[in-house]
């Protein structure tokens, strides 16, 4: 059964594997290698970690500038949270933070998304290699 438009009008995953995802926004495609954060309303940029363990307070900082009403944290190849202390700014803003591994957190965005919410999705891109330790 298809859930989806052939066409949305917003940035998508089409595509994802170890340490890479698909981006398609208005017909163009992009290969992203590295941990990344996308919008429903346009942005993109880099996010500065390759490892769970490089992450800081900075990183989700960084995700409350953007306003959305929920952010969808990717934590890598598996399921990890982060600290409490590191989601503090984005509490007290009232916005939600849900966190999953990368892959799910690829689907729920491109879901939510094309439902036309304003969601976040912070994709931490580990080597797989880096994803084992």
């Amino acid at each position: 059964m298809k859930l989806q438009p052939d066409h949305l009008d917003v940035q998508s995953i089409l595509g994802y594997g170890p340490g890479w995802i698909g981006l398609g926004n208005k017909g163009v495609a992009e290969k992203i290698e590295h941990s990344v954060v996308i919008g429903s309303r346009g942005e993109k940029f880099d996010w500065a970690c390759s490892r769970f363990e490089d992450l800081t307070e900075a990183h989700f900082s960084r995700l409350a500038e953007t306003r959305p009403e929920l952010v969808i944290f990717g934590s890598g190849s598996r399921l990890r949270f982060p600290p409490p202390a590191f989601l503090r700014g984005l509490m007290a803003q009232r916005i939600g933070v849900e966190t999953m591994d990368t892959v799910a957190a690829c689907r729920t965005y491109n879901i939510l998304a094309g439902e036309g919410r304003n969601v976040v999705v912070a994709l931490l891109m580990e080597t797989p290699d880096r994803a084992e330790s």
